[in-house]
């Protein structure tokens, strides 16, 4: 196999991403603490470089390269420009919190951007090998990442659970995979479907093998009932790997959603749908429910991740391209939402204190009177209230459902959304209409300042014209999914 035919150029930004975390490591061993903002500045030019060749990658065709392992499409270019987007802000966001708590080290750069590269690898795998690389990849990262404050007895515990639940999770996902591999004689899902459609498989085993991915697929969403390391992880977790485990991963998990069920078993709809029904309605109901009686805004966080998840399967158990594409563009808003709510959670937080409580909102109107009205479109628009990006994210994804005559489980999730709302609300209230008990001022960067800001106003003009952004995500859907 000649360099030609193996069409590496496709995987520019992954060779490029990968090269230049090899030289931040290298150039880390030489850096003392007291300059390490010299790696941090190298890591958001890598980023910046990846992003420019991803966006030069969207002007070209799709392209398979690796003898068709790995594919370079427009599903694949939107989704990776918007996971380096949600890794520069978790970077940017947590600088101050990491240096304050010591954990502001090379480590954290490295290991944040082979995640990352995980990630990238997940959105653009059409062979089984390829998506549990990058699955397990951006897996072992954040197993170590959650676990870098190893002076901090929650942190490790929550890196104990998270690890011994996501290799719970690998296990059924690969055992899956051998199932549908023993039935259909193949890991590529391009050759998978293909031999589907023929009949030329062993149905019960491919079946079976489909129970179990979608178990997998569960724990990683952290949807429910397998949910249970979600609040945990969030909690434990230093705030900033909280942003990444609850932000760009999750464009991830939906690109790896997609390759395996909407390209590889796509025949099986009708089996896999009914999993995805029962996973969105328990997750809706046991995510919003649960973060009603949460104090620690982390675990609140983290209850509504498991909510919103349902939301993002309620997309894709549609089942069709209009379906998928409100999934994508859910997972894309849910990612800019919940970085800027952690983004705010960190500016209020400082050395020797974490503003993880939702009383320790109280009275930020009288404190900040611009970061509260910045956390006030936060909650907004996870709500789902109109004008703000999230109301039209859920709006799309009912639509879609109720297209597909499930207007039940439209009813539902509306039903839902309501009962939502009344946590996001709470902290507004905190915010506006209780007394500052902490009048210390905020301690932040200009640069942090600027782009939480931004990031903020983003959630509502995305949301007074969402058609732009729904349009290239339909588009890249569409192109995508063409019939091989």
């Amino acid at each position: 196999m000649t360099w030609t035919s193996l069409n590496a150029w496709a995987a520019a930004p992954e060779i490029f991403l990968l090269v230049a975390v090899s030289v931040i490591l290298l150039i880390d061993l030489f850096i003392t603490d007291a300059k390490r903002h010299f790696t941090y500045l190298l890591t958001l030019v890598a980023l910046a470089v990846t992003a420019c060749l991803l966006v030069n990658s969207l002007a070209q065709p799709s392209q398979l390269a690796f003898s068709g392992m790995f594919v370079a499409d427009p599903i694949a270019g939107v989704a990776k420009i918007g996971m380096v987007l949600g890794v520069a802000l978790v970077l940017i966001y947590g600088r101050t919190y990491a240096e304050s708590r010591g954990i502001y080290k090379g480590e954290l750069f490295s290991l944040t951007l082979f995640a990352l590269l995980g990630m990238m690898v997940m959105s653009s795998s059409l062979n089984f090998v390829t998506l549990y690389v990058g699955l397990e990849l951006l897996s072992l990262s954040l197993y170590a990442l959650v676990g870098l404050r190893r002076d901090n007895v929650h942190a490790t515990e929550a890196a104990m659970k998270y690890f011994i639940l996501g290799a719970l999770a690998s296990g059924m996902l690969l055992y899956g995979m051998s199932m549908v591999y023993g039935g259909t004689h193949s890991l590529d899902l391009l050759i998978i479907a293909q031999r589907i459609m023929s009949g030329e498989v062993n149905h019960l085993l491919v079946i079976f093998g489909l129970v179990f991915i979608v178990t997998g697929i569960g724990f990683k969403l952290g949807a429910v009932p397998f949910h249970m390391w979600v609040p945990d992880v969030y909690e434990g977790a230093p705030t900033p790997i909280a942003q990444l485990i609850g932000s760009a991963p999750k464009i991830a998990a939906f690109a790896f959603v997609i390759r395996i069920l909407a390209q590889g078993l796509e025949a099986y709809v009708q089996d896999w749908r009914y999993m995805l029904v029962l996973m969105a309605v328990l997750s809706l109901a046991v995510g919003n429910l649960s973060a009603i009686a949460q104090t620690n805004i982390k675990r609140m966080f983290a209850y509504s991740t498991i909510s919103h998840m349902g939301f993002l399967l309620l997309g894709i158990l549609v089942g069709t391209p209009v379906g998928y594409a409100a999934a994508f563009f859910y997972a894309v808003t849910y990612m800019l939402t919940t970085a800027a709510g952690f983004g705010v959670v960190m500016l209020l937080s400082r050395e020797g204190f974490e503003a993880d409580r939702i009383e320790d909102f109280k009275g930020l109107n009288q404190r900040s009177p611009w970061f509260a009205l910045m956390m006030l479109f936060v909650m907004f628009s996870m709500a789902g209230i109109p004008v703000f990006i999230g109301f039209f994210a859920k709006l799309a994804v009912l639509e879609a459902v109720v297209n597909m005559g499930l207007t039940w489980l439209a009813i539902y999730g509306v039903l839902m959304s309501v009962i939502g709302a009344f946590y996001y609300l709470r902290v507004v209230k905190v915010m506006y209409f209780d007394d500052a008990e902490d009048k210390s001022p905020l301690v932040a960067g200009i640069d942090t300042r600027v782009v939480l800001s931004l990031n903020c106003l983003l959630l509502i003009l995305i949301g007074l014209a969402p058609d732009r952004l729904l349009y290239v995500i339909s588009a890249a859907v569409a192109h995508s999914l063409l019939p091989a």
